[in-house]
């Protein structure tokens, strides 16, 4: 343990200390995703004070709490992972039944988030007892905070990890082309390629990439989709570390050139004013409008025009 967290650990006790932690409750602690800086206060006072710390790998944990200066017995930490989960919760149960206080820690981030940890949290409730959150690091929140992608309403979807299968994963990459609201991805670096190149299909929709965020490499950088692949073989390092990839909020079409556009289709099935009435209707841009665009379309003159003089524009 360094001398800042030695001063972090008495900042906790000071800050925290005096805090209701109720007994026979699970607490679900955010952890840091890189930088080790980003544990809050109330997180640490938490992990001294919990009787146990279930976790996604005991290894991994125990070294967390070691840098902190936090000692806990390997009989404190309990493996709960998405291997044994269902089974795990049980033995977590009995330990809050008998008024411990346990923790839950992913390997990175917030539990339950693309991680383990949302069946743990599914069967205490069910159970009858108690579940806290300690919020702290999110690389979904982290990537949404720097991309600027969110449209006016503020909307986003979070889709996590897209399908491994091929396949599976273009079906995901074609239901998120109707997707008009910002949409947070998750991704490995030994499939970040794959996904690239599924992704390429939306074309000149923006993408914000944040690859190692809160790390020493951190980079984050925003493409349109179709240079995606290029962006990442421009560089070796550029397929290395973790990804949250924020999908940008699809702009809004311009009314008039809507309305062009439905005009144009029905023109090629339907007369003038049939199909100026229903673009009206469809896109609610103007009638008149669209009736002159209609006429220039077919290149017909204009109302009151020598040659148009037997023309009428739309009721």
């Amino acid at each position: 343990m360094s001398a800042s967290f030695s001063l972090a650990l008495n900042a906790a006790r000071e800050a925290a200390a005096s805090q209701h932690y109720p007994q026979g409750a699970l607490y679900v602690v955010a952890t840091p995703i890189g930088n080790l800086a980003d544990i809050s206060l109330r997180a640490l006072h938490l992990l001294q004070l919990a009787d146990a710390v279930a976790c996604e790998d005991t290894r991994h944990t125990q070294a967390l709490l070691r840098a902190y200066g936090i000692d806990k017995t390997a009989a404190q930490l309990m493996a709960v992972h998405q291997h044994n989960e269902a089974e795990a919760a049980q033995a977590v149960i009995e330990r809050l039944r008998q008024g411990q206080r346990v923790a839950y820690a992913s390997d990175a981030g917030t539990p339950a988030v693309s991680d383990p940890g949302a069946r743990l949290v599914s069967a205490v409730r069910e159970a009858g007892l108690r579940v806290v959150p300690m919020p702290g690091a999110s690389s979904v929140t982290a990537a949404l905070s720097v991309a600027g992608a969110m449209g006016d309403d503020g909307a986003f979807v979070f889709a996590g990890f897209l399908p491994a299968k091929a396949m599976e994963r273009e079906a995901a990459v074609g239901a998120l082309a109707q997707e008009v609201r910002a949409v947070v991805l998750l991704e490995a670096p030994h499939r970040i390629e794959a996904l690239a190149r599924a992704l390429a299909a939306l074309g000149a929709r923006a993408i914000t990439v944040g690859r190692e965020l809160t790390k020493q490499f951190e980079e984050v950088a925003t493409v349109p989709c179709a240079q995606l692949p290029a962006w990442l073989a421009a560089d070796p390092q550029r397929t290395r570390g973790e990804f949250a990839l924020v999908l940008h909020a699809a702009p809004e079409a311009p009314q008039g050139d809507e309305g062009l556009r439905v005009l144009a289709l029905l023109l090629k099935e339907l007369p003038v004013k049939s199909a100026v009435k229903l673009a009206a209707e469809i896109t609610g841009a103007p009638r008149n409008e669209l009736y002159e665009a209609a006429l220039k379309i077919k290149g017909m003159d204009a109302p009151g025009s020598e040659s148009g003089a037997g023309s009428s524009s739309p009721a």
